[in-house]
């Protein structure tokens, strides 16, 4: 239970190390947008597979979200994710969030806008 328990505060704090990363000018666009992508998942409460459905509920939680940020940690430079890890790790000792309402209406409004380009696509083609 408790290597359990680590590995989830290691995955969160890589998950905070990348929104610092995302926010750093030295971050290159392609990574910021994997970033963005990755970051948005694992924050919103809308998942690709609805948790309900067993096991398949989970699976994307445990393989899409890792998979995702060792993606976007392979695309972010070095020195970044030093300094990125170093901040974010700060900030989970501290209890800190590293972002707050205004990052959660960002996630929010994200997947309205995907629904909305999904309910037009049906529409269109029906």
């Amino acid at each position: 239970m408790a290597s359990l328990r680590e590995r989830a505060r290691r995955l969160k704090t890589e998950t905070y190390a990348l929104i610092i990363a995302y926010r750093d000018p030295r971050t290159p666009w392609y990574a910021k947008a994997c970033t963005a992508l990755v970051v948005a998942y694992a924050f919103s409460p809308i998942d690709l597979i609805p948790d309900f459905v067993p096991v398949l509920g989970y699976l994307d939680d445990l393989i899409l979200v890792p998979l995702g940020i060792v993606i976007a940690l392979r695309l972010i430079p070095a020195d970044v994710l030093a300094d990125a890890r170093a901040v974010a790790r700060q900030q989970v000792d501290a209890g800190g969030r590293p972002f707050g309402r205004a990052g959660a209406i960002f996630v929010v409004v994200i997947w309205l806008i995907g629904l909305a380009m999904v309910i037009w696509l049906i529409v269109r083609v029906a």
